[in-house]
């Protein structure tokens, strides 16, 4: 069950209470299946009404009548799927979120089949992954329940197909994605009086309950490591930092260099000192979307048992503007010995990244470190909300995220790297700054945090346009779309885990 939902498999059978609900292309054709629970009546009036509603059955339409006499249930709602070239490229996610949109609330029994090739288990699978999704809201803090909210709970759908038994197995992976997923839109929006450094800590280390070894790396340890980036930016805030590691060892050889998410975890940006415009600035509560989706992913990795090892790693502080605060002007040596000036104090994401990366890879020695952060404005001027801006110095890396991203919908452009921008960051007085000026901020942000990774396969994903204030679609309809695990569950599963 994931927030508010339900979803079994079953066999082919009768209706029963609630809704029934069917799929037909642009033909308005029913499935043998179909026709069998409906009978030649029920079929007669999914016609008439199709062309009384003018109903043509292209994608993600739909068309919800009485259900027909003789069917026990109380309605059939008919899903478009669109032409033969629609059906051949389904997103199967997107049609389990607009099924589960359409049955919202209520009890329906879906029957997942329709002329032309059988719905695998993986693809069932992934139906009831988006229909989980879909059903995902955040309402713990409202007292009064809307006018219209349904009295009698959530939706509970039985997914009816040919082989149901290879469904279920599927199932139960997509449904540790979707736990993962739920775990870090809870992360992303829950408020920053709720979320502070501590209690985000906390919350990581429950994934011990999934055989998850989890660290946290207070304060003192901080300064006896020398990680004056991280130190710096949680200077000006009543909250002390935590860097949190989470080690999963699933592969079967424990000693196999680890895969390394690392997310930044600013529980929220005041901006510092270079303090930011009032407008907006409640959605800096979100400015740690990437260390949910690190924590997210490793809940899924952990719950699906994947054969793989991997270490996740945040680093949550909170920026705040005391009389303690970091200054414009300042320098700060990070755990690399590196040195840096600060420029503005509102780019703090990039000094937080700085440490916990070098403490990743001289730790733990991984095959490769991919970051999240909601790090710069610039890439949402250039990618806008519905993509992240990739940046890697491996081509192999690039290409497999790039992949996983059009095969979950969670897309990635590859931005550039180049020599300028190194130059850019320079600094007169110490080894860089942390700032490049306001042209190609994203790049001169990702160009920074190069400087903390060696030769290492590395990528960077800004998530500044889509981890937070997301845009709504068929499978999400939170403020915070938990954006990130799905992408990096799938590069996993698809390239670095034991078969």
């Amino acid at each position: 069950m994931a927030d508010g939902i339900t979803i079994s498999f079953g066999p082919v059978g009768p209706a029963g209470p609630g809704d029934l609900v069917v799929f037909v292309g642009d033909d308005l054709s029913l499935s043998g299946a179909a026709r069998d629970l409906l009978g030649s009546a029920g079929a007669d009036l999914v016609a008439r009404a199709a062309a009384s509603e003018r109903f043509k059955g292209r994608s993600l339409t739909a068309l919800a009548l009485p259900a027909p006499a003789g069917i026990e249930a109380e309605r059939l709602v008919v899903i478009g799927l669109g032409t033969e070239k629609d059906r051949a490229k389904l997103d199967w996610p997107v049609l389990g979120g607009f099924t589960a949109g359409k049955v919202s609330g209520r009890t329906a029994r879906v029957l997942l089949d329709w002329p032309g090739a059988p719905v695998s288990g993986e693809n069932a699978g992934e139906f009831a992954l988006g229909a989980r999704l879909r059903s995902y809201s955040f309402d713990r803090y409202k007292t009064k329940k809307k006018p219209d909210a349904d009295e009698n709970g959530g939706t509970s759908l039985t997914l009816m197909l040919a082989e149901p038994a290879g469904a279920e197995a599927a199932a139960r992976a997509s449904e540790a994605v979707a736990e993962g997923v739920v775990l870090a839109r809870d992360l992303i929006n829950e408020p920053p009086n709720v979320l502070f450094p501590e209690e985000f800590a906390r919350r990581a280390a429950e994934l011990t309950r999934l055989g998850v070894e989890v660290e946290v790396i207070e304060p003192e340890r901080m300064r006896a490591l020398n990680m004056g980036a991280i130190l710096a930016v949680a200077q000006g805030s009543a909250r002390e930092p935590r860097i949190v590691v989470m080690r999963w060892n699933g592969a079967p050889d424990r000693s196999d260099p680890p895969l390394a998410l690392v997310g930044k975890g600013v529980v929220f940006d005041s901006g510092g000192v270079s303090i930011k415009s009032a407008g907006g600035m409640e959605d800096m509560k979100g400015d740690m979307g990437g260390a949910a989706a690190v924590v997210g992913t490793l809940h899924a990795l952990a719950s699906r048992k994947a054969k793989v090892n991997v270490v996740g790693a945040i680093g949550i502080v909170e920026n705040m503007p005391d009389g303690a605060a970091y200054r414009p002007s300042d320098i700060v040596t990070s755990m690399s010995g590196q040195t840096i000036e600060v420029i503005n104090t509102d780019a703090e994401g990039r000094l937080v990244l700085a440490d916990v990366l070098w403490h990743v890879q001289s730790t733990y020695k991984p095959k490769f470190m991919i970051d999240l952060a909601t790090l710069t404005g610039a890439i949402i001027v250039a990618l806008g909300q519905d993509i992240a801006g990739l940046f890697s110095n491996d081509d192999e890396l690039a290409a497999r995220i790039t992949a996983a991203g059009e095969a979950t919908g969670e897309k990635v452009w590859r931005m550039p790297l180049i020599p300028a921008y190194d130059k850019a960051i320079d600094s007169k007085f110490a080894d860089m700054k942390n700032t490049g000026g306001r042209h190609g901020g994203a790049a001169t942000a990702a160009t920074f945090i190069k400087r903390y990774v060696n030769d290492v396969p590395w990528a960077h994903l800004d998530i500044a346009g889509v981890g937070m204030s997301s845009s709504a679609n068929e499978i999400n309809r939170s403020w915070g779309a938990g954006w990130g695990v799905r992408l990096l569950d799938r590069l996993v599963r698809e390239h670095y885990e034991a078969k």
